[in-house]
């Protein structure tokens, strides 16, 4: 599972969530159920919206081992990390 930030234009607030990369969130109301968190005083209905960010991808069987992709060797020429 890949972590995403959304940010809430009507709450100000930016809060980050884990889901498949098939999943797309897009009220708040989505968002907090998905976070474990609540709703306070922000309709359900609010729109939010994701934030383009690199995201972390979680390696092994629980949450704690996060683990962000090693960068591309610049002098590879490849677009994806090559891990030499």
């Amino acid at each position: 599972m890949i972590t995403y930030e959304y940010y809430c234009e009507t709450n100000g607030k930016t809060v980050e969530v884990s889901h498949r990369m098939s999943e797309s969130l897009k009220t708040w109301g989505e968002l907090c159920q998905k976070a474990g968190i609540p709703l306070e005083e922000t309709p359900k209905t609010t729109p939010v919206e994701r934030l383009i960010s690199g995201g972390l991808l979680f390696k092994g069987e629980t949450s704690s081992k996060k683990s962000q992709l090693p960068m591309a060797d610049p002098g590879c020429g490849r677009s994806n990390c090559c891990r030499h």
